[in-house]
C-alpha cells in the first residue's frame, strides 16, 4: 500500500514490532523515539522528545515534508518511573505523565491536521490493562495510560465525521524490557492469564495493523485489550 505510517517509541519492544510490522507490508515508516533508533528498514528514524511539543511538531512537519501526509499514527511511546504512591516524588509523577500522556497528545495533535484535510486516516494510542487490573506502584502510570482512553474517544468524536478512526489498544503483560523491571510482580501477573503464557511484542503489533487497515474503517473509540484474557471484561 505504500503509505506513511508514523510510530512513537520505536527504538525497541512494541513500538519496534509495530514499526517491523508495516516496514514489512511495504508501508514506509517514520521512527520516532528518544534514541533516534529504529528497526532496519523504516524510511526515517528521528530523535524526539514526545513530552516537547515543539520537538514533536518540528519531527512531524520534517516527516510529512519527506514521505507525505500521515495516513496512519501509532502513539506508543512511554516510560515508567515505578513506586508506591506514598513515596512517589513529584518527579515520578511528572515524568509519566508528561511522556505517556502529554506525549500522545502532542503527537495526535500534530498528525491529526493532514489526516482531517484528507479526510481518511488513523490513530492508535498504545494504552494497557493497567488501569483496569490495579498494579502496586504504578499508580502514575496507570493514570497515563487511563487518559489515554478519555482522550482517544473525545478525538474520535472530534474528527469521526472526517473520515478518520482513533483507536486504543490495551496491551497485558508483553516480554519487553520495560516489563523486565516488575520483578516478582511480572510473575504473579503471569499466573492471573487464563492463557498460561506471557505476550510477545508481534501479538500487539498485528491487531495495530488492522486497526489501521481498511478492514477497519467502521471501528473508532474501541479500546482493545490484548492482554490472553488477564483483564477480561474490561
Amino acid at each position: 500500500m505504500n503509505r506513511h505510517i508514523l510510530v512513537t517509541g520505536a527504538s525497541r519492544g512494541i513500538g519496534a514490532a509495530i514499526a517491523r510490522y508495516f516496514v514489512d507490508q511495504g508501508e514506509r515508516v517514520s521512527a520516532l523515539s528518544r534514541s533516534g533508533v529504529a528497526p532496519e528498514g523504516c524510511a526515517m528514524s528521528l530523535a524526539v522528545d514526545v513530552a516537547d511539543s515543539l520537538q514533536v511538531n518540528e519531527a512531524v512537519r520534517h516527516a510529512v515534508g519527506e514521505l507525505g501526509p500521515v495516513d496512519a499514527a501509532i502513539v506508543n511511546a512511554g516510560v515508567t518511573r515505578d513506586g508506591l504512591a506514598m513515596r512517589m516524588s513529584d518527579e515520578q509523577w511528572h515524568d509519566v505523565i508528561a511522556t505517556d500522556l502529554d506525549g500522545a497528545f502532542y503527537t495526535a495533535r500534530a498528525t491529526m491536521a493532514s489526516m482531517v484535510r484528507a479526510r481518511s486516516g488513523s490513530i492508535i494510542f498504545i494504552s494497557s490493562v493497567s488501569p483496569f487490573i490495579g498494579v502496586p506502584g504504578q499508580a502514575n502510570y496507570a493514570a497515563a495510560k487511563a487518559g489515554l482512553m478519555g482522550l482517544a474517544r473525545a478525538l474520535a468524536k472530534e474528527v469521526a465525521t472526517r473520515g478518520v478512526t482513533v483507536n486504543v489498544v490495551a496491551p497485558g503483560l508483553i516480554d519487553t524490557e520495560m516489563t523486565s523491571d516488575l520483578g516478582a510482580a511480572k510473575e504473579q501477573m503471569s499466573a492471573m492469564i487464563p492463557m498460561g503464557r506471557i505476550g510477545q511484542p508481534a501479538d500487539i503489533a498485528g491487531v495495530v495493523g488492522f486497526l489501521a487497515s481498511n478492514e477497519a474503517r467502521y471501528i473508532t473509540g474501541a479500546v482493545i485489550p490484548i492482554d490472553g484474557g488477564l483483564a477480561m471484561g474490561l
